[in-house]
């Protein structure tokens, strides 16, 4: 068995490096640090001799273990994941030659599984007929001969042609575009023409922003992308709803990832992109666009801990800064001044990377040192001063209006809206979208439930007020509620001081790809704003290796602790079950926050609620 959890191609921008590469993810072998530096001696030696001219290693511990990525040429990844693995046996082997033999069975075991999952039968042949081997010399003459099976020179010679005329491109594993949205062409990779064939002036990038971030993500690309078709381009944009082009739906389901990313820049209408950018899939795969204009960064909160060598909040802050990597020299990377993680990490994006693109900073007050120090500086920057949303772009302000009078602020409770909307402000200007129309968008997005689904939608159902969000997190959960308890209080209308009209009911259910521990801080949240009912739901649709019933009762349990009474606590099979209950339970008066996760459910709760 080979002493690791985890091989993976990193086929873009990624956590250890500007451009792709390999990394090999060791979890339960102690690695001292002279392991690993004969780990990296050997991955070195091997690119240095397969001709690899742009080297890089990076080791990096995490509390299971550590990783180490290697960079290798886009023609070559699955050859640097074989690089990695041996180098690895091989170190290992030098601390303990008695494991040679059971770690070149495994070798060989590992060759014969990726020999018959492989696509190209070529390669998979010369995998068949050399096994690997841990002697290095052997090794090394076995990768050369792979390295020549795996080449891919028609394609590398066109994406040379496209870097060197500024061109963006798209690769998976049966297409290459060049180019984006109108002005792109689609290649199969089987078919690929000569670089003479390709019709270089017909191609051409568009306007293209990239959304990350803990919390925020889908709200700020549907405004972003209500910007780019104000001002009159067609939008295609990707987010955990699907993958849409202006109001048309390309896609159902979460296609936050890659392939929502290369779907919107394939789709030969799109005018201007607005991508939603996972931490799984810049984990997994690297991010999926090689260029863009503006990326922006909306926050970082707990969420995923334990997943990819990821244990902490500064180091998810460096995944979600890995979108700063793709920023074109004259574009801009947005960031959250409020999150003192974000602030922190871009003073390190120039070690990081050798480089650093021009930043412009969002912020919920315009008085917030970080912001000031900024503006003062020159740099691009919004925020809210006396109520109103100023945008300080290119060597003027702009007044985009009352907080108040955008519907997403929710009169001003809804506090994470309003650094939503200072963010999304900021990126439309950088992608060349007039103030004016950036204020028109504002003054009206959110006002209908379908401008921004399943995010803190709002219904009034026989005088009960019924919510509807993805607080998924703990932050995003806090923020939900605290919207939710304005709302009850009367703060919203009802004017400062009305007291409270009604109960409060909530729905608590979490996906099963997450910590004991997150679950648990989840329902300490919950229990913190005390509703009058809470309906602990399974999400049936998330459970990501979890048996059934086994989030609730760590919900349950935790609720129990954090001093919620049985008497308030219903269990529901699945989520539309469970928002049946809490409109059965409630009265006028009453607020219901129902966080609803799968998008199936969510339609059927809104077809209830909108049909009512």
């Amino acid at each position: 068995m080979l002493p690791f959890e985890d091989s993976r191609r990193l086929t873009g921008a990624n956590l250890f490096f500007a451009s792709c590469g390999a990394v090999l993810d060791v979890v339960g072998e102690p690695l001292d640090d002279r392991t690993v530096a004969a780990w990296r001696v050997r991955v070195e030696r091997a690119g240095l001799r397969l001709g690899w001219t742009h080297r890089l290693t990076a080791a990096r511990r995490h509390r299971g273990g550590v990783m180490l990525a290697v960079t290798a040429p886009l023609d070559q990844l699955f050859l640097a994941t074989d690089v990695n693995e041996w180098a690895l046996c091989s170190a290992l082997v030098e601390r303990d030659p008695a494991r040679a033999r059971d770690l070149e069975t495994a070798l060989l075991a590992q060759a014969v599984e990726t020999a018959a999952n492989s696509t190209n039968p070529a390669a998979a042949q010369e995998l068949a007929a050399i096994p690997p081997v841990i002697e290095e010399s052997a090794a090394l003459l076995r990768f050369e001969r792979l390295a020549r099976h795996e080449a891919r020179p028609a394609q590398m010679a066109l994406l040379d042609a496209a870097s060197a005329r500024g061109l963006p491109f798209a690769l998976d594993e049966e297409q290459l575009t060049l180019g984006a949205g109108e002005g792109g062409i689609s290649f199969a990779l089987r078919a690929l023409p000569a670089d003479t064939q390709v019709p270089w002036s017909e191609l051409r990038d568009i306007p293209t922003a990239l959304v990350t971030g803990s919390n925020g993500k889908t709200t700020t690309v549907r405004l972003l992308a209500a910007c780019a078709r104000a001002a009159g381009w067609h939008a295609g944009f990707n987010c955990t709803d699907g993958v849409f082009l202006d109001d048309e739906s390309l896609a159902t389901g979460d296609y936050s990832g890659p392939a929502g990313a290369r779907q919107v820049l394939r789709e030969r209408r799109t005018q201007a992109a607005i991508i939603e950018t996972a931490r799984g899939g810049i984990l997994r795969r690297g991010i999926a666009v090689s260029q863009a204009q503006v990326a922006v960064v909306t926050n970082v909160s707990s969420d995923h801990f334990g997943e990819y060598g990821i244990d902490d909040l500064a180091g998810l802050a460096d995944v979600k800064l890995t979108v700063a990597a793709i920023v074109k020299p004259a574009g801009l990377l947005v960031l959250n001044a409020d999150d003192a993680l974000l602030r922190a990490g871009a003073d390190g994006l120039q070690r990081r990377y050798g480089e650093s693109p021009p930043i412009g900073w969002f912020s919920a007050n315009t008085d917030h040192p970080a912001l000031a120090q900024c503006a003062a500086g020159g740099a691009p920057t919004c925020g809210v001063r006396a109520g109103r949303l100023l945008l300080s772009y290119g060597g003027a302000e702009h007044d985009l209006g009352r907080i108040t009078d955008m519907p997403l602020s929710l009169n001003g409770a809804a506090t994470y809206n309003v650094a939503n909307m200072s963010g999304a402000a900021l990126a439309a200007a950088a992608l060349g979208i007039a103030a004016a129309t950036i204020a028109a968008v504002l003054g009206r997005f959110g006002a209908k439930p379908g401008d921004n689904p399943g995010r803190m939608m709002r219904f009034n159902r026989a005088g009960v007020t019924v919510l509807i969000d993805y607080a998924h997190n703990p932050d995003g959960l806090r923020g939900f509620l605290n919207v939710a308890q304005s709302l009850r209080s009367g703060r919203d209308g009802g004017g400062a001081g009305a007291g409270p009209r009604g109960r409060l009911g909530l729905l608590l259910g979490h996906a099963g790809n997450r910590k004991d521990e997150d679950i648990e801080a989840l329902a300490q949240v919950a229990a913190e704003f005390r509703p009058d009912l809470l309906v602990i739901k399974e999400n049936e649709a998330q459970l990501r290796g979890r048996a059934p019933g086994e989030i609730p009762r760590i919900l349950r349990a935790a609720l129990r602790r954090s001093g919620m009474p049985e008497a308030v606590l219903h269990d529901a099979s699945g989520e539309v079950d469970a928002a049946l209950y809490a409109l059965a339970w409630a009265r006028p008066g009453d607020v219901l926050a129902l966080p609803l996760h799968a998008l199936a459910a969510r339609n059927t709760v809104v077809g209830m609620l909108e049909n009512h």
